[in-house]
């Protein structure tokens, strides 16, 4: 019997040693690190880290080898003697060869993360740039949102991509100037740490807007360093940024502060007299069960004045220059101020929540002229589009892990609330003609979504639903009694992806999905309700694939239709119909390491957009674009200096239904060099370095001079940058 009981004892030593062992990843100033592989070399068994830096890997015994990679930290052999162990990686020059393809529906997330890493951004411009087959474009003194184009999409200021910052979306709905409108300028790119995005409809997670895809930005915990930066350039440019830590060597807690100011006249004949305030404070406070809170405020303001887009009639005639204009009181002021609370709290080993509230106090005033005399051939036709809001929102996340199996539970709402969202006849911004159109908004989404993961070996089957809810007031100041005008709507969003993972360097997947982006609140009193939040349907097809170590390659083939909508003109205050359409398209992306400093990417993408209900020759969708592509060669530091050459072409397209007017394309490449000494940073930039003449932005719009008697339906534009030249210096301390 004593023999019995010492054989049970042994085998349960031996059980218990090989159960499920967990450890921890950071860095070396504390920060977890996400998505580190970690593999168990006498069993082959792996394990992959969460948000928090954690993993839990099986079959593990004491004295076990585990190896871990994660791009940018040197390799580490770690040797397993007892659980719940920390392990810390050492940074250094990132390589391809430390990529590993996450067997997950995100797995897309590492391209960003290279880009990031190889050619690090200084814009919020460039920021976006860093999706791989996003372009943008600026029209109005650069105070404005961009203009954004994705998988045949003109997106105008967001109506198609939902954008966030830190879980607090950046899009708002029912905006004086367009619906979805997403005005990234108050974020500081110096402080963002990650880039997560996705194409398509296929993320419970997500759902107003995100039906081209989505971008979400998470900015740091902490700073390595304190950081000065001073840039100046041509067109009376200056640019200086400071992020400074606030507290003195902490205990799990961080907080910094960042400050951003720009000045610029821009290469304008009329200067843009353009200026940005940028601040932004982050307190995070993470304790011993890996419970992270973190508050961060914002407040940003910028004022600028425009030279607006210009018709070619006037560039080819000669009466004005490129950089002319033919009203140069256009332009406009904004600011927006943020607090962002968030939490997320572990609850046991398998289970964790995570949850944000956010408000922000938001205010936009813009003045613009598209037609000139159109329509007052006295006055002229600008406008002004104006509105305050305050916005609040929750968002919150059950996680769950269990044997084979994830499964998230979220709950949300967001109400944005405005006063006296305003459209208005102008002369030289001062003078009010007419009042178009005036009144307050109340928009309410509430949404729930239940999403599941399912490993069956090397296959990942994640089926999903979204639910959404909308109830959409209006309060019309223009009318003679006063009424609330109400509509509700509600919404239902399946989803289902396969993700097939071979091995660390080979996947296949294939995404379906349901999604909607919602209209102005506007359309939805105005019609009754109808046709207000369109289906939009997509599927994609592809591979992610490491054939060589230093060579990762993604490539899609993929489809999305759209239903019939109606859609609120915000310029002009009245309502169209948007038909069927449909988009078939290819994206290919190619990431490769010539050499331990030298790098090379490139993406291009295809796609054929038609409405679907429109006559052939008549179906062409305006300004989506059908190939883009981009590339660059970059330089890590080597011997103190790093640096790159980069290059983004857009194809001509169809600037109206029947392609009579075509948007002409271009090819811009950039190019920028710096040297590194002890904690002192040089750098040059050179932006269209063969002084290309391109067109940032442009539409087929009919216009009227003063001095004609007949309109013109033509391209008018915004030029873009010709040859520009900027220098940096930045100090670490």
């Amino acid at each position: 019997m004593k023999n019995l009981y010492s054989l049970f004892g042994l085998l349960f030593f031996v059980f218990a040693q090989s159960q499920i062992q967990k450890g921890v990843v950071k860095d070396y100033i504390g920060n977890p690190i996400e998505n580190a592989y970690i593999i168990n070399t006498n069993s082959q068994s792996h394990a992959h880290t969460n948000e928090f830096g954690v993993f839990t890997i099986d079959k593990t015994n004491k004295n076990d080898v585990l190896k871990i990679a994660s791009l940018g930290y040197k390799k580490a052999n770690f040797i397993f003697e007892f659980n719940d162990f920390k392990i810390v990686l050492e940074e250094e020059v990132y390589s391809l060869d430390q990529v590993v393809i996450q067997p997950k529906l995100s797995a897309m997330n590492v391209i960003a993360k290279i880009d990031l890493l190889t050619a690090p951004v200084n814009s919020s411009q460039e920021i976006l740039r860093k999706v791989p087959g996003l372009f943008i474009g600026q029209h109005a003194g650069g105070g404005k949102a961009e203009q954004l184009f994705l998988r045949g999409f003109d997106i105008d200021h967001g109506t198609d991509l939902a954008v966030s910052v830190d879980g607090m979306p950046v899009n708002i709905v029912s905006h004086a100037h367009g619906q979805g409108y997403a005005d990234l300028h108050f974020v500081i790119p110096e402080t963002i740490q990650k880039i997560d995005f996705g194409k398509g409809t296929y993320y419970a997670n997500k759902g107003d807007f995100a039906t081209a895809g989505y971008v979400s930005f998470i900015t740091k915990d902490k700073l390595d360093n304190n950081y000065i930066s001073v840039e100046m350039g041509q067109f009376n440019t200056f640019k200086t940024v400071g992020l400074f830590n606030l507290l003195d060597k902490p205990k799990n807690q961080n907080a910094y502060f960042a400050t951003e100011y720009i000045l610029t006249d821009g290469p304008f004949d009329s200067p843009q007299n353009f200026k940005r305030i940028n601040l932004f404070g982050k307190y995070t406070n993470v304790s011993a069960d890996n419970t992270k809170f973190s508050v961060n405020i914002s407040h940003f303001t910028s004022k600028w004045d425009a030279s607006g887009q210009v018709p070619q009639r006037l560039i080819d005639s000669g009466m004005i220059s490129r950089f002319g204009a033919v009203d140069d009181t256009e332009g406009g002021k904004t600011s927006r101020s943020n607090v962002n609370v968030s939490l997320v709290k572990p609850i046991n080993e398998s289970t964790f929540m995570k949850a944000n509230a956010f408000y922000s106090n938001y205010d936009f005033e813009l003045y613009s002229n598209f037609t000139f005399f159109l329509e007052d051939p006295i006055n002229g036709d600008q406008i002004l589009q104006r509105e305050r809001r305050g916005i609040f929102g929750l968002n919150t996340e059950w996680n769950k892990k269990a044997t084979n199996a994830n499964f998230q539970l979220g709950f949300g709402l967001r109400n944005d609330a405005t006063q006296n969202t305003e459209l208005s006849h102008t002369l030289q911004r001062y003078t009010t003609l007419n009042t178009l159109k005036l009144g307050n908004i109340d928009q309410t989404n509430i949404f729930l979504y239940a999403n599941g993961e399912f490993d069956l070996g090397k296959l990942k089957i994640n089926p999903a639903l979204r639910f959404d809810y909308f109830k959409f007031e209006y309060q019309d100041k223009l009318a003679a009694n006063y009424k609330t005008q109400t509509e509700n709507k509600a919404k239902f969003s399946p989803k289902l992806n396969f993700i097939f993972t071979q091995n660390n360097n080979l996947q296949f997947y294939l995404k379906s999905g349901f999604g909607f982006h919602s209209n102005d609140t506007r359309v939805v009193v105005a019609s009754d309700g109808k046709k207000v939040l369109p289906t939009a349907f997509g599927t994609d097809l592809g591979i992610i694939v490491k054939p060589f170590p230093k060579l990762l390659i993604n490539s899609a083939l993929w489809i999305l239709n759209l239903q019939e909508e109606l859609v609120y003109v915000g310029d002009a205050a009245t309502v169209e119909i948007s038909g069927r359409t449909k988009r078939l398209g290819f994206d290919f992306g190619l990431r490769y390491q010539l050499s331990d400093y030298v790098f090379f990417d490139t993406d291009v993408n295809y796609t054929y957009a038609r409405s679907i209900d429109a006559a052939k020759g008549q179906d062409y969708i305006p300004l989506a674009p059908d190939l883009t592509a981009k590339a660059g060669l970059n330089s890590s530091k080597y011997k103190g200096f790093s640096g790159g050459f980069h290059y983004r072409y857009l194809k001509s397209r169809p600037a109206n239904e029947d392609n009579s007017i075509v948007a002409n394309g271009y090819m811009v490449s950039d190019v920028n060099l710096n040297y590194e000494y002890k904690n002192t940073t040089f750098g040059i930039t050179a932006e269209n370095i063969f002084n290309t003449k391109w067109n940032e932005t442009q539409f087929a719009t009919q216009s009227r001079l003063q001095n004609e008697t007949n309109s013109v339906d033509e391209i008018h534009f915004t030029p873009g940058i010709p040859f520009y030249i900027k220098g940096k210096v930045t100090y670490r301390f």
